[in-house]
This record gives structure tokens, C-alpha cells and sequence, in this order.
């Protein structure tokens, strides 16, 4: 896998903090905050100490904007408008970029052990 590629663990909790998103992330809970403020398409609740709860559809919807922005370089406006523009495009465009890691992974390490 790339260096700046993130590998989202497996989703079992119905809720996560802010601190378990920014740790799949590797970013601050800042940017967190930020993006929750940026993007509509992410939603937390909040519990009754206001602290916000994730559901495993915001995280996927986070690893979708940190795809755009991080990865291939988007700016904040132009990842919005390509998230409304087709979600299930970007969707489809992030898992094809992981698979493509993937299988180079496995052959530069096929290179290595010949």
C-alpha cells in the first residue's frame, strides 16, 4: 500500500468518537471537526455533553472526502462538488485506486522474492 493511503479497520461499532475517526486518519480531531463542518454529507449526532457520535456511514463518508483531498489532491470546493456531482463515482473510483495498490504491493513484493 502507499505511503499516504489510510487502511479503514473494519466497521463494528454503531458509534464512534471523534478520537477513533481521527485515528483511522491519522489526522487531528481539528480537521475532523473542520470537515464535519465543510461537508453535508457528514452527520454526527450528538450526545446530551454535545460530544459528536459517528456512524459508520459518516466514516465512510470521511474515508470518501480524505480520498479526494488528501490522496488525490482536491481542493475543499472541488471535492464537494464531485461528491454531489456522483457519490457512488467516487465510491467506485476509491475502491478501484485500493485494489490497483493492492496488486502492486503484492507484485513489487513477487519482484523482491525472485
Amino acid at each position: 500500500m502507499e505511503e499516504n493511503q489510510i487502511e479503514i479497520p473494519k466497521l463494528t461499532k454503531v458509534y464512534y468518537s471523534i478520537g477513533e475517526v481521527a485515528d483511522m486518519f491519522k489526522v487531528n480531531t481539528s480537521l475532523i471537526r473542520f470537515w464535519d463542518k465543510e461537508f453535508d454529507i457528514i452527520q454526527p449526532k450528538k450526545n446530551k455533553k454535545g460530544n459528536r457520535q459517528f456512524t459508520q456511514e459518516d466514516v465512510k463518508n470521511y474515508h470518501l472526502i480524505h480520498f479526494l483531498v488528501k490522496e488525490r489532491g482536491y481542493t475543499l470546493k472541488g471535492a464537494k462538488y464531485k461528491i454531489k456531482g456522483n457519490k457512488n463515482e467516487v465510491s467506485n473510483q476509491q475502491q478501484l485506486v485500493k485494489k490497483m495498490s493492492r496488486i502492486k504491493s503484492f507484485l513489487l513484493q513477487l519482484k523482491q522474492e525472485l
